[in-house]
């Protein structure tokens, strides 16, 4: 399970336990010490975790943060855990800042096992910020929002470069959050911007009024479309990433040789079920097939010269070409085979119909001195009531 999932996990735990959690110290225990222990820290190594870390304030000694943590002994981040019920406010932010103040570490943690935010000295050294760089709600975080936590795990962890990429969330948060602020209550500046843009006469009071009813039915009807567009975008992009799918899977299945012979599922079946029925007279190592453009032949010893039948399963009617006619055994001149058409639904059951017409073309080619003579009046093995196919190749063919 990689970093984001393990943090989307953490979120569904705190979502159906937070009900159970009664106190402060369950809250750490059940969720916190989960965070960090997230986060690659061993919350049971005191060099790396420090429960009840003492902070010296002021006057006041003997003051705890509840989490130090620690890297290669130097401290790296300060945690100051509420119960889960407990709004996270001005009052706790002041008291982590004083723990800060006296503090070495760059960084600090306000959290009830809920809401996260994490702090830095952007504005004064050595003073905490009043406002977090980065915060984020566990049960509902947001990717980009995963990719900055990241930024604190013990593996990742980079003082440079998180106090480099701090100052820029925390404006660009700060930045969102106006924008937020102005597309659900706009101010009378930005109305009186656009409006000055879009009206050429005086901005009265009366004018600003419509100018400002207008503009936020604008600005809701531009954020409605921009969703639509961005929704139908992502639609069309990942329907076209699943035609390019199929395309390449489609491709990859059916590779056509330059040569233009293309062997087939069916025809390979076809082959076991010829195989499995001369293994009566053969060894299975014996049969083997070789393709061709115009038919699927299947041979004993892969020499052409001992066809034992041919599939024709290229055109749109399917047949079987068998070898057994004793003519084809007389010296050693060029075979000829006999079609016969096969079912149009699953043609390879056909095959066994013509089961001993196959054996007996490979019991010719074992016992020569079994075939028929030619002026013996031998006619060859067929299924019952069943005729060869008219073709050219069996015109001349006579029973």
């Amino acid at each position: 399970m990689d970093f984001k999932d393990q943090v989307r996990e953490l979120g569904k735990r705190v979502t159906e336990l937070k009900e159970h959690t009664q106190t402060e110290e369950a809250t750490k225990n059940a969720f916190v010490m989960p965070f960090l222990n997230l986060l690659g820290f061993n919350v049971f190594n005191p060099l790396e975790v420090k429960p009840e870390f003492v902070a010296d304030v002021g006057l006041k000694k003997g003051e705890k943060i509840d989490y130090a943590i620690f890297k290669d002994g130097e401290i790296i981040l300060l945690v100051e855990c509420k119960h889960w019920q407990t709004t996270l406010n001005i009052n706790n932010e002041s008291q982590l800042l004083r723990y800060y103040h006296v503090s070495k570490s760059k960084f600090a943690l306000l959290t009830n096992g809920i809401e996260y935010r994490f702090y830095s000295d952007l504005d004064e050294p050595n003073i905490m910020d009043k406002t977090p760089f980065l915060a984020f709600d566990i049960t509902k975080i947001k990717d980009n929002q995963i990719a900055e936590l990241k930024k604190f795990s013990k593996v990742e962890f980079d003082l440079d470069k998180i106090a480099a990429s701090a100052s820029e969330l925390k404006y660009t948060s700060a930045m969102r959050a106006a924008l937020v602020e102005e597309f659900t209550e706009p101010s009378e500046g930005l109305v009186r911007h656009f409006a000055g843009r879009a009206y050429a006469g005086r901005l009265t009071q009366n004018v600003m009024e419509q100018f400002t009813r207008m503009f936020k039915k604008t600005l809701d009807q531009y954020l409605s479309d921009l969703i639509t567009d961005r929704f139908k975008s992502a639609i069309e992009s990942e329907k076209a990433k699943e035609e390019e799918q199929k395309k390449q899977e489609s491709e990859e299945k059916i590779v056509v040789p330059e040569d233009g012979i293309v062997t087939t599922e069916e025809e390979l079946e076809g082959y076991a079920i010829v195989k499995a029925i001369v293994c009566q007279k053969v060894k299975a190592a014996r049969v083997a097939y070789r393709d061709a453009k115009s038919y699927f032949a299947v041979l004993l010893d892969d020499n052409s010269r001992k066809p034992i039948c041919r599939l024709y399963y290229n055109g749109r009617k399917k047949s079987i070409g068998l070898f057994n006619d004793p003519k084809n055994f007389q010296g050693y001149g060029g075979k000829e085979d006999t079609r016969f058409e096969l079912p149009e639904i699953n043609p390879n059951e056909g095959i066994y119909n013509y089961a001993t017409a196959l054996l007996q073309t490979v019991d010719y080619y074992e016992h020569p001195e079994s075939v028929p003579k030619l002026d013996t009046s031998t006619t060859l093995i067929l299924p019952e009531n069943q005729p060869p196919e008219k073709t050219e190749e069996n015109d001349s063919w006579e029973s």
